[in-house]
């Protein structure tokens, strides 16, 4: 003869969830408000401050009054309308907001707007016309990545193709390993990384003469 399910053996799933939202219901508003009011407070206090500020954005100066918090990213996509350089995870994890800062590749979203002040910033909107390929003409990179069709969905594809540039000029473009390990910052979970790799090294070729 089987045993009769105890009372906690008939406790659904659903039933368990009721429970648990109903019982954060009828917490003290007390107990739950030592939990919100100080993050509450602490947006109140801080004051927004509104700096001039004058950015060399590929090839051009931009003036501009932005929040001294703003970051080089959001300054670039909300400012100035410049949306080539993508937010992703906003948090310097995935590299789709890469640019590069006098020639070195920095991640946008981790770069306040006022530190890179009399520095050249150069996003993909400027990255056609640098180099060998001319004004008018793609970027060697940008051609590799349509020869070799190394677009993935197209969101991450600004970031790859300017940490692909700092790859070569860098100096890490010796080898395959030596790529993927230069270009792992840049992550997306798609399935393209050896056409990027074949992109890199094409436009290496190019780059390098």
């Amino acid at each position: 003869m089987s045993e009769q399910p105890s009372n906690l053996d008939r406790v659904s799933r659903r039933g368990l969830m009721k429970g648990s939202a109903a019982g954060a219901a009828v917490l003290p508003l007390a107990a739950r408000g030592q939990e919100i009011r100080p993050a509450a407070m602490e947006r109140q206090d801080v004051p927004v401050q509104r700096i001039p500020v004058t950015l060399n954005i590929n090839g051009q100066a931009r003036e501009l009054v932005i929040d001294s918090r703003s970051t080089l990213l959001d300054v670039l996509r909300h400012d100035l309308e410049l949306t080539g350089s993508k937010k992703g995870c906003d948090h310097g994890q995935c590299g789709a907001c890469t640019v590069h800062v006098d020639g070195d590749r920095v991640l946008s979203c981790l770069t306040l707007a006022a530190q890179v002040q009399g520095r050249a910033i150069t996003t993909i909107e400027g990255l056609a016309g640098e180099g060998l390929g001319g004004e008018g003409n793609l970027h060697p990179m940008q051609q590799a990545f349509i020869d070799n069709d190394a677009f993935q969905c197209g969101y991450c594809t600004p970031g790859q193709i300017m940490s692909g540039v700092a790859c070569i000029t860098e100096g890490h473009a010796g080898s395959e390993a030596e790529i993927r390990e230069y270009m792992s910052g840049n992550l997306c979970r798609c399935a393209a990384y050896p056409n990027i790799v074949a992109a890199v090294k094409q436009a290496r070729a190019e780059m390098e003469g």
